[in-house]
C-alpha cells in the first residue's frame, strides 16, 4: 500500500519541490490532499497528475467546481479527511499554524517546513504530538541537517549546534549602502530560490532568526547552545560541535528535495540522489560571523528567545507585517528591523494556550502597522 500524503502550500516553493519527491516516487506515494492560497490554475494542473487528491483552496470562499474545499475552514476539514499518513506544511508565515496542529490532531506526522508553528506555539504543538502520538520531522535544510546529526551522534554528545546562513544578497553591504536597497534587490538570492517572504528575511537575516527560535524549541536546546555562522556557499547546512571539540557537519548542494525526501521516508532515508556529488576538487567553503549591527533582526531574535512567552510571536508578527510593507515599497529596508523592534518593547506576556497566541499574534500586527505609518 502506499504511503498517503497531503500537502499544504502545494503550488508554492517547499509544495513544488513536494511534489517533484511524489513525481520520483509514484510507487511509495500517493498525494491524497493539495493545498493551495490563491493559485487555482496550478492546483488543477496539479489534480491532473494527482486525480485522487482533495483539492482545497484557503484564499477564496469558491471558485472552479474541481476543488472541493474553500477557505481556511475548508482545509481544516480537508485535512481531517484526507487519511494522510504524513502533512508536508509548506505555507508561509503565521498562516501555517493552525493548518500544522490540524495535521497533528488527525494523527499524521508532520513534515514542518513552517518554521512559524514551533516559534509561535511550540508546547502546545508538542503535546499534541505526544497525545497523538505523531511524529515532528523537520523540513528546513538546517534543521533537518541537525535532526540527522543528532541521531547519529546522540544529543547528549553535543555541545552546541551551528546554523549556518547564506548572508543573503548584501552581505557585503555597508550599513550606508543598506539604506536605499529596494525589494528586487533584497528578492535576487545568491543560492535558494524561495516564496518572496522568506527571500526578504534572508536578506535581514530574520529568516535566521526565527531558525534560531525553530531549533531552542525543536531539539529543547539553550540560547547559547545554538551558533550561526555566515556559509555564502550554501553547502553546509548544519554542524555540531561535540563534547570532545569535534565537529560534524551535513553536507549537500542547495536543494530542498532531499531534506523533504528523507522526511517522506523517514525513519529510512530516500534512495534517488536529487543533485550532482559535491565536487571537492573544486570547492571552496568560507565561513564568517554574522554581522549583528547590519542585520539586527539576529540579536533580536535571541533576545526574544530569552524573554520567552508570547515574544517569539510578536516577533514573527511585527516582521510579517515590516516584510510585506517592504514589498509594497511602503518602507526602507532597514525600516524592518525598526518596527519590529518598537512592537517587542512592548509587553507580551500570556498564557500558552492557541486563542492567546493567536490574539497576541493580531495585537502585534495592528501595533507594527501603527508604527509603520509613523515612520
Amino acid at each position: 500500500m502506499k504511503k498517503q500524503v497531503a500537502v499544504l502550500g502545494a503550488t508554492g516553493s517547499i509544495g513544488k519541490s513536494t511534489i517533484d519527491v511524489l513525481r520520483r516516487h509514484k510507487d511509495i506515494f500517493e498525494a491524497t490532499l493539495l493545498s493551495s492560497h490563491t493559485d487555482q490554475a496550478g492546483l488543477l494542473g496539479l489534480a491532473r497528475e494527482f486525480p485522487n487528491a482533495l483539492l482545497a483552496l484557503t484564499g477564496a470562499e469558491s471558485g472552479a467546481r474541481e476543488i472541493d474545499f474553500f477557505g481556511i475552514q475548508g482545509l481544516l476539514t480537508a485535512i481531517d479527511e484526507c487519511g494522510a499518513a504524513i502533512g508536508v506544511n509548506g505555507i508561509a508565515g503565521a498562516a501555517g499554524l493552525v493548518p500544522s496542529i490540524a495535521v497533528l490532531k488527525a494523527g499524521m506526522d508532520l513534515g514542518l517546513a513552517n518554521k512559524e508553528t514551533l516559534v509561535m506555539a511550540a508546547p502546545l504543538v508538542f503535546a499534541l504530538m505526544a497525545e497523538k502520538h505523531s511524529r515532528i520531522i523537520p523540513v528546513d535544510s538546517e534543521h533537518a541537517a541537525i535532526f540527522t546529526l543528532l541521531e547519529a551522534h546522540g544529543k547528549a554528545q553535543v555541545r552546541e549546534i551551528l546554523l549556518t546562513a547564506s548572508g543573503g544578497p548584501f552581505r557585503n553591504h555597508t550599513l550606508e549602502q543598506l539604506k536605499s536597497v529596494n525589494f528586487r534587490e533584497a528578492l535576487a538570492h545568491p543560492t535558494w530560490s524561495m516564496g518572496p517572504k522568506i527571500t526578504i528575511d534572508s536578506a535581514t537575516m530574520a529568516n535566521k532568526g526565527l531558525e534560531v527560535i525553530e531549533a531552542a524549541r525543536l531539539f529543547n536546546l539553550e540560547p547559547e547552545k545554538i551558533k550561526v555562522v555566515v556559509h555564502p556557499q550554501s553547502i553546509v547546512h548544519a554542524m555540531i560541535r561535540c563534547n570532545d571539540g569535534a565537529v560534524y557537519a551535513q553536507m549537500s548542494q542547495p536543494d530542498m528535495r532531499l531534506p523533504l525526501q528523507n522526511a517522506l521516508f523517514y525513519p529510512n532515508p530516500g534512495s534517488f540522489s536529487f543533485n550532482n556529488s559535491l565536487d571537492f576538487d573544486a570547492l571552496t567553503l568560507t565561513f564568517t560571523k554574522p554581522d549583528k549591527e547590519k542585520f539586527p533582526m539576529l540579536p533580536l531574535a535571541y533576545q526574544v528567545l530569552s524573554a520567552g512567552l508570547l515574544y517569539p510571536t510578536a516577533y514573527n508578527a511585527a516582521n510579517e507585517v515590516a516584510v510585506e510593507a517592504f514589498l509594497k515599497e511602503r518602507i526602507g529596508f532597514l525600516d524592518i528591523p525598526r518596527i519590529v523592534k518598537s512592537v517587542l518593547d512592548q509587553e507580551w506576556s500570556g498564557q500558552m494556550e492557541l486563542e492567546a497566541v493567536l490574539e497576541i499574534d493580531k495585537r502585534a500586527r495592528k501595533l507594527a502597522e501603527i508604527y509603520l505609518h509613523n515612520l
